[in-house]
């Protein structure tokens, strides 16, 4: 089985689908390893022609920038395009190639033309203008970058979904977000990671400190979080906020404002063993997002890390949380400081909602489940079987 997975994005560049499709190619390769009646060939391609260290060693090829010629002998050439992304070059060639093809969606661009759920102009939750038909409302909310480019990304969304909605499948990490894509052919598997190796040991932190992990975008909702803070001076905390981008100098001037500068703290971009020494020590860690989550990488990351995961009320995130963490509406910086403050109260809830937490990823968020399940579907879509479909979706669902 030859299976070709197209990504924009793959290391060395970093992110949540860097991650995932470098985890699902490795094990997917490695399966022949451990089913050598079934002999699997993975191909990742990628537009990105900057290498990563130690690339030769990954038991699948890589093919960096390829000329169109390549790219649509490439295509040709496998049994199933797997698309990363909803990328229209790959999706198109697919197409016209007549290949067998899976879309995995690690965004919302069928159903946005911004891709993020986000209404700009008011940054708040989308309540889903272009599959309501509100055109216009589109429009005006990617105005800020310009006529030609609200346009653009308008006039691309109509396309990507008509050809997202020709593959055998497409795949959703989470339940929600299919409800928000209304594809057909839609099924369920969740992201997996394998089980953390922290190499720092913990130690009880004084004071005990919150952590913010991710892009300083107006989507992942810091603001909130500095103004759920402020309700908490009467606690001894540490707010750390990892990471970088766009909206730092207007957070840190809030910070001020809001008399803050003692307690929270911008690490900006750290690398995965510098940010481990702020996350072992942390009592919780936020994910006070707005919109843009599919699925929630970082909330995963750190159940493994058995930390008490925080979350916006959004549905990819309380899928994954579970009972096994807090969760708040968005946007609600009152309430998010009531759950900031069951955490700093009490240190044995925090252990033991950590506890709950690890459990719960170990169980549903395995690189093994993920594989698995993409190995049956790819089966399926070989076999001609895309009425199956329906019925893995409810295994999938079920498990979860």
């Amino acid at each position: 089985m030859r299976i070709l997975i197209y990504t924009h994005a793959f290391p060395p560049m970093i992110g949540g689908i860097e991650t995932i499709t470098m985890e699902l190619a490795n094990n997917i390769a490695r399966s022949a390893d451990t089913a050598p009646d079934e002999a699997v060939q993975v191909t990742v391609v990628t537009p990105k022609a900057v290498a990563a260290a130690n690339e030769g060693d990954l038991p699948f090829r890589i093919v960096r920038k390829p000329a169109l010629v390549q790219l649509v002998s490439l295509i040709r050439a496998t049994h199933i395009l797997h698309v990363a992304g909803t990328d229209m070059l790959p999706l198109l060639l697919g197409w016209v190639l007549g290949k067998r093809m899976v879309v995995e969606h690690h965004g919302f661009q069928t159903a946005c033309p911004n891709g993020q759920m986000i209404y700009e102009p008011r940054q708040a939750p989308c309540p889903g203008h272009y599959m309501a038909g509100n055109h216009l409302e589109c429009l005006k909310c990617n105005a800020a970058g310009g006529t030609i480019h609200s346009l653009k990304r308008w006039l691309l969304t109509s396309p990507r979904r008509w050809l997202c909605a020709r593959a055998q499948a497409n795949i959703m990490p989470t339940a929600w977000l299919g409800t928000v894509l209304q594809l057909p052919k839609m099924l369920t598997i969740h992201h997996g990671l394998p089980a953390a190796a922290i190499s720092i040991a913990p130690k009880i932190a004084n004071p005990p400190s919150i952590v913010f992990l991710g892009r300083l975008v107006s989507t992942k909702g810091v603001h909130i979080l500095l103004q759920a803070a402020r309700q908490l001076v009467d606690c001894d905390f540490r707010l750390n906020i990892i990471g970088d981008g766009p909206e730092r100098e207007r957070l840190e001037a809030d910070v001020k404002s809001l008399g803050l500068k003692d307690r929270v703290f911008f690490r900006g971009f750290l690398q995965a063993n510098e940010a481990e020494q702020f996350l072992v020590d942390a009592r919780a860690v936020v994910m006070p997002s707005l919109g843009g989550e599919v699925f929630g990488l970082v909330a995963l990351e750190n159940m493994l890390r058995k930390k008490v995961v925080i979350v916006s009320e959004i549905g990819a995130l309380t899928e994954v949380i579970g009972d096994a963490g807090l969760a708040f509406p968005a946007g609600d910086s009152s309430a998010l400081a009531g759950c900031l403050r069951r955490v700093l109260e009490s240190a044995d809830f925090s252990a033991k909602m950590g506890a709950k937490a690890v459990a719960r990823a170990n169980s549903l968020f395995t690189p093994k489940r993920m594989v698995d399940d993409h190995l049956a579907l790819y089966r399926r879509v070989l076999d001609g079987a895309e009425a199956t479909i329906a019925a893995l979706d409810s295994f999938a669902v079920s498990r979860s």
